[in-house]
């Protein structure tokens, strides 16, 4: 076999840097396609959700607060099997197949909740649409972490982030316009339509991308790996550097235990029980307790259903924004400190919201509190939180596995996320605004949780994260 490290001439780059850029910035764009019919799906839910309660003869589907539920979590139960089955897929088809795949069953599931006709149909329509959401979330940020190369990883993968809140923005924007303009009971339909265009769109644009270098590396297909490469990175060192540590990691996985008896290993469990302890970190923030309820707390206090829809576009600009700083903050901090910080924030948040709804009369001045306590509960959720839980999804895990664990993991996230959405609800009904209360307690153990077992990825390549997770955790 060609040794690429020896040979420069090979790795001859030809195209200027500009084109390269570009080139990477379509990718990213594409993959992130998924990214934004994800923020779009389990964002319109929060602005359909009051049309869709209101009785089939006008319009809706009658739900209660269980059904309520029912729809919310359905699509998140779907989105757990699909990140699971998308990781062994991604590993066997290939990142920019899997998404390609997925880009169809956005646009089936999109489709098939705009038309439900009924509350299981809408429910099995969800769950279809969960699906890709899922497939999409453990997917994307994986294949863009392969395809941006050391240098760039942090910050791009974290785009992956920006795509997901830019998504709840545009699902609030769409909801608050047509809850003012449209007045047609049949609102929540057309809504639910608009996520099949983020679907199309991601469909189109993969067969304009690149398959991931790592993946065909894997797959030992050396020459075509080293032709994207040639295509995505500037200088023929950088070039070098990583099919050299490709092809290592390659040979190691090769000669290496097999994937079952791989999975079998303390270091790969450790790491897989860590991924699965970030997923609760980040979903037992409560985070999408307010992007799918919002109007619906924002009611108790006394605003109206038009004006707490609009009140959502506060969430999704503050998300925005908070995400653009992320992205910023996360190439020059540390992971773990980036998480302390944010959960301090929430914490304290939480204790906030609680106290306002609980001890403040029902008035417009416990409205606009309570919004301030959620905004800032979002910005620093969304700031110091959500783009280092994706980066470290499409970080911490081997080569040989890196799908499957990745979609594993995340699985579990979005059991979490389902957990959180279909018991709020119930919970609110059931204990009012202790639930709030509760959130805290489970944050200062997921901020024991960091501040203990989760360690450092900064500034290492994936080659050099997998040889130091084996060397630290594996067996003595």
């Amino acid at each position: 076999m060609t040794d690429y490290s020896s040979q420069p001439s090979s790795v001859e780059v030809t195209e200027t840097k500009d084109t390269i850029r570009q080139r990477i910035f379509l990718v990213v764009l594409v993959a992130t396609m998924g990214a934004l019919a994800f923020g779009y799906d389990t964002g319109i839910i929060s602005g359909s959700l009051p049309f869709m309660s209101a009785a089939p003869s006008q319009g809706g589907l009658g739900l209660n607060s269980f059904t309520e539920g029912l729809v919310a979590s359905s699509l998140i139960f779907g989105a757990a099997l699909g990140s699971f089955l998308s990781g062994f897929m991604s590993d066997r088809f290939g990142r920019r197949m899997t998404l390609r795949s997925l880009a169809l069953l956005f646009i089936a599931g999109a489709l098939g909740t705009a038309v439900a006709p009924s509350v299981p149909v809408m429910v099995a329509m969800r769950f279809v649409l969960g699906i890709a959401v899922g497939g999409g979330s453990a997917t994307v940020p994986v294949f863009i972490a392969e395809i941006a190369g050391p240098k760039r990883r942090a910050p791009l993968v974290s785009r992956n982030e920006l795509m997901i809140v830019s998504g709840q923005l545009l699902a609030y924007v769409v909801s608050t316009i047509m809850s003012y303009t449209l007045h047609d009971p049949y609102i929540w339909r057309y809504m639910l339509a608009l996520a099949m265009v983020p679907g199309i769109l991601l469909f189109i644009g993969t067969f304009f991308v690149p398959a991931s270098p790592h993946w065909l590396v894997a797959e030992g297909r050396f020459t075509e790996a080293l032709k994207v490469l040639k295509k995505l990175r500037e200088t023929p060192r950088e070039i070098r550097k990583e099919m050299a540590e490709m092809r290592k990691q390659e040979k190691l996985a090769r000669k290496g235990p097999s994937v079952k008896e791989l999975l079998r290993e303390r270091w790969v469990i450790r790491l897989l029980l860590t991924g699965c302890g970030l997923g609760f970190v980040a979903q037992f923030t409560g985070v999408n307790a307010f992007m799918y309820y919002t109007p619906i707390i924002l009611k108790t206090t006394g605003m109206g259903t038009n004006a707490s829809i609009a009140a959502t576009i506060g969430n999704g600009v503050v998300s925005v924004l908070a995400t653009l700083v992320g992205i910023w903050a996360v190439s020059r901090f540390s992971r773990r400190h980036m998480l302390m910080t944010g959960l301090t924030i929430v914490i304290l948040t939480q204790v906030a919201l609680g106290l306002t709804l609980t001890l403040l009369p029902q008035n417009l001045m416990q409205s606009y509190l309570a919004l301030g306590c959620i905004l800032v509960f979002l910005f620093f959720m969304q700031m110091c939180i959500s783009p280092v839980y994706w980066l470290l999804m499409s970080e911490l895990f081997p080569m040989k596995i890196r799908g499957a664990l990745a979609g594993t993991a995340v699985s579990f996230q979005w059991i979490c996320n389902a957990t959180v959405a279909f018991a709020f609800p119930l919970l609110l009904n059931l204990i009012g605004n202790q639930t709030f209360f509760l959130f805290v307690l489970l944050n200062i153990g997921s901020f024991i949780f960091v501040y203990f077992l989760l360690p450092e990825t900064r500034g290492k390549s994936l080659e050099e994260i997998e040889n130091m997770m084996r060397s630290k955790y594996g067996e003595v």
